[in-house]
């Protein structure tokens, strides 16, 4: 099948340019090898699918206020505690006594909060439409049992409409979109739909097993030799036209569609999820004390730029030089989903850097 692939791309004139929205993808393609196979002809892109690192500068400094609430026990994902802002990391803040855990998810908040009655347990809700069932799921929970001292700083954000941003900001090149199959295993196949529309793009959803990206990139090339520009389900033993209605009025329960601020991306209408009002005594935000103003990027990095497939990570001029997974600036080099981390670690063709 790669040799097949390999052929039908080199007919072409020039290398085809796709993006991989999700970072699971970007690392499933580095620790296959196949983005060093296929480089020649294939030129792969990242886009803003890692929800680490399209969280904003000045969200993850409204995260370091919490983290220094005295009363607060601040619960995230391993991945966060390393994302700078302002030359600060939560783990400098936990270094200095701040109380932040690192947790699995929303129950293990849950959990603690039970546990330490007398403390505001604040679960920090990043991600995208993958782990707001299960943060909803808590509420639920948390609702029925009325305890008290969870609350919630919801970071969750929404891929369709981040895309449609990414469209609207220039035209970046691309000749097809490789789309995260567990976002759409909760929307489905027509949240997509869109892109067939405007930019006009053919676009597949796939898995990230070895055969699910070769799978996609077949599937995704005979659409572009045929000049369409549908939206292709080329994983359909998990996604269905219209994804988890059960998840999906589930979230819908206890969140709204809002704004948010995506890191090079900017503020995007309706691609957030806030609490609904009924909910908001849930919200964390009332619990952070400062106005601003809050910090930008570091200096020199070009996460920004990497997200929205502008440029490739070696072509940052920190990379693997002044930045690297030990000592990342960026948080495209610190998440276990970032297009840096995946470039460094497999920038032998593949195999594992040590």
């Amino acid at each position: 099948m790669i040799r097949d692939l390999k052929g039908r791309v080199a007919d072409r004139r020039g290398r085809l340019r796709l993006m991989e929205v999700c970072g699971t993808h970007t690392h499933a393609f580095g620790s296959t090898g196949l983005r060093g196979i296929l480089s020649r002809h294939v030129d792969l892109r990242s886009g803003p699918g890692c929800p680490v690192c399209v969280t904003s500068a000045p969200d993850i400094a409204r995260c370091l206020d919490l983290a220094f609430h005295p009363r607060v026990i601040l619960c995230t994902y391993g991945d966060m505690l390393r994302v700078p802002a302002g030359g600060r990391t939560l783990a400098d803040a936990r270094a200095h006594g701040a109380d932040v855990r690192v947790v699995y998810g929303p129950a293990d908040a849950l959990a603690i909060a039970r546990s330490e009655p007398d403390r505001f347990v604040v679960f920090l809700g990043v991600g995208f439409e993958t782990t707001a069932p299960a943060l909803a799921l808590a509420l639920r929970e948390v609702e029925a049992s009325r305890v008290d001292n969870f609350f919630v700083f919801s970071l969750q954000k929404t891929v369709p409409e981040a895309l449609g941003a990414l469209f609207a900001g220039g035209a970046l090149g691309l000749d097809g979109l490789i789309l995260p199959g567990h976002v759409a295993t909760i929307i489905g196949r027509v949240a997509f739909d869109f892109l067939a529309r405007s930019p006009g793009i053919p676009a597949v959803i796939t898995g990230f097993e070895p055969l699910d990206l070769l799978h996609g990139l077949d599937t995704l090339v005979g659409e572009i030799e045929g000049a369409r520009t549908r939206v292709v389900n080329a994983y359909p033993r998990a996604v269905r036209e219209r994804g988890n209605a059960t998840a999906r009025s589930l979230v819908a329960e206890y969140f709204h569609a809002t704004d948010a601020r995506w890191r090079g991306l900017g503020a995007v209408p309706e691609s957030g999820l806030s609490l609904r009002a009924e909910y908001r005594h849930r919200d964390a935000e009332p619990l952070i004390s400062a106005d601003g103003p809050w910090p930008e990027d570091p200096p020199g990095c070009d996460c920004a730029a990497v997200l929205t497939g502008r440029i490739l990570p070696t072509e940052c001029t920190l990379f693997g030089d002044f930045c690297t997974p030990e000592d990342p600036v960026g948080p495209c080099m610190v998440s276990s989903e970032g297009a840096c981390a995946a470039h460094y670690l497999y920038r032998r063709g593949g195999r594992a850097h040590e």
